[in-house]
């Protein structure tokens, strides 16, 4: 049975409530304290083809630099990488409070069987991974395939084991406010921790309309159960302004239940050295 309530929100009405709530609320944000938040929930990421051992390194050593108890700034919540790397970054990050994170599921596209896409969940796991990040079969998902959507992610979680799970929905090849919805219920219902807005290999990648659907999606669920479920915005966020919208529609839609690491990312390669200079 659904739980949600019908959803008819076009993308000029869910625009002008991003935009009325960044305009009410940015000149009482106290961005040095923003700032701070934002780089201890951002998953520091490197998923290109041409990654290696070197890649890998200098991605944890730069992970680990910027905690400061000085300036009370606490390290990034997590490393992403791809699965060959897992092992090689759990090692790194030893003794540290950071994550690491796998993109997994047949990353970005999604489009490979399921024992492919399981297979390489449990591999990641085994290596040591955290997090998982899994993409969705938009394909399917758009084919209106949903019970298929549906237990290739009640799949996932399940060769997840006791690592978390955040499911990509990548918002734009979804394309309508009502697949985003649609995606988001189905992800939650099927056992997603997270939801996650984009993969970063396509464009539009993460956008506040999408959030404000994932969102609202999500507050609507815990009103009714009382569980709350994740969010990550991700790709192409490298400014800390196009960080702080995210972090207002945050704090106004999910409120400070959720202004911790453990319910909310920001997936990012950029972003953080910005932040620590503006910091």
């Amino acid at each position: 049975m659904n739980i949600f309530d019908p959803f008819d929100y076009s993308w000029e009405n869910i625009s002008d409530k991003v935009r009325t709530i960044i305009s009410q609320d940015i000149e009482t944000i106290d961005r040095r304290a923003a700032y701070r938040f934002i780089l201890s929930v951002i998953d520091l990421t490197t998923l290109n083809g041409d990654d290696r051992t070197e890649t890998i390194d200098k991605l944890c050593q730069k992970a680990i630099s910027f905690e400061n108890f000085d300036k009370d700034i606490n390290n990034v919540a997590a490393v992403c990488v791809y699965p060959p790397f897992v092992a090689q970054a759990k090692h790194l990050l030893q003794g540290t409070n950071i994550r690491v994170a796998a993109v997994s599921g047949c990353f970005p596209s999604g489009q490979s069987p399921l024992f492919a896409k399981l297979s390489e969940v449990t591999y990641a796991v085994e290596e040591g991974a955290d997090e998982i990040d899994a993409v969705i079969s938009r394909g399917k998902f758009l084919e209106g395939k949903y019970e298929e959507v549906s237990g290739e992610i009640t799949a996932i979680k399940k060769a997840c084991g006791k690592a978390h799970l955040k499911v990509i929905l990548e918002t734009g090849e979804l394309r309508t406010t009502e697949n985003i919805r649609k995606a988001s219920e189905i992800a939650i219902l099927s056992g997603a921790d997270f939801i996650k807005t984009s993969t970063g290999k396509i464009s539009p990648a993460a956008t506040l309309e999408a959030a404000w659907i994932m969102m609202t999606t999500i507050k609507e669920y815990y009103e009714k159960t009382e569980k709350k479920i994740g969010f990550k915005p991700a790709g192409g966020i490298s400014e800390p302004d196009e960080a702080l919208n995210y972090y207002i529609l945050l704090k106004h839609i999910l409120g400070e239940a959720w202004m911790n690491n453990e319910l909310f990312r920001i997936g990012a390669s950029r972003l953080a050295d910005k932040l620590y200079t503006n910091y």
